[in-house]
């Protein structure tokens, strides 16, 4: 199976948006208050291009079939980062590749210097969280910055130090 993780590039960004709308749909989010909306689904490549960010995709022949990304938290602490937009296709799911790319994900961003990564998702995204929770992320009881996805009720945070 030919799999790599790698950075996002230019050409990525149409396949990256449409992998995490489709994702979505599948999924039954709200469009508005989630990432479907966000302004940057269309333009990852220039918004993840930003200091302390990237995104990172999961290519399988030649095709996107994941991605997740870090950056600051908007409006929060400046030694937060947060995971964002990881989202994969089915047949990405249940083979280990959360697992990488989450660790692909929080060594860039202990690399940068982040203290904590924190995230934002959906109660019903269970197997999401279960990950999360194996990656070592803990529940809050309420958002922290301002990421504009006030539909999403479930708030979690992990401790970067090693």
């Amino acid at each position: 199976m030919d799999i790599i993780i790698r950075k996002i590039q230019p050409q990525d960004d149409a396949a990256v948006a449409a992998l995490i709308r489709n994702v979505l749909i599948e999924h039954n989010v709200p469009k508005v208050g989630t990432a479907y909306a966000d302004a940057s689904l269309d333009c990852m490549f220039t918004t993840y291009s930003a200091p302390g960010a990237a995104y990172f995709v999961v290519e399988k022949q030649g095709r996107l079939i994941g991605g997740a990304g870090i950056a600051l938290l908007e409006n929060g602490p400046e030694d937060v980062c947060e995971l964002q937009k990881m989202y994969f296709l089915p047949e990405a799911r249940g083979t280990g590749m959360g697992t990488k790319m989450m660790e692909e994900c929080l060594e860039f961003a202990r690399s940068e210097g982040f203290k904590f990564c924190y995230l934002e998702t959906m109660p019903y995204m269970e197997a999401a969280q279960k990950l999360y929770r194996k990656s070592g992320f803990e529940y809050l009881d309420a958002p922290m910055g301002n990421t504009g996805h006030n539909s999403c009720p479930v708030w979690m945070i992990k401790s970067l130090k090693v």
